[in-house]
């Protein structure tokens, strides 16, 4: 397992862990607020890790 890797959450479709290297977009949201957007490396999908 590589510790340094660090994840940005989990997937609200499949529940998988999703790591840094797949983040796709980093924004502020309307609240001042970060948001994220990534890909599943499992799913496939783009989702806003949880």
């Amino acid at each position: 397992m590589n510790t340094d890797e660090s994840s940005l959450g989990r997937c609200p479709d499949c529940g998988e862990r999703i790591p840094e290297a797949w983040l796709l977009v980093e924004y502020t949201k309307d609240d001042g607020t970060d948001g994220i957007w990534a890909e599943c490396p499992s799913c496939e999908d783009v989702v806003a890790p949880e």
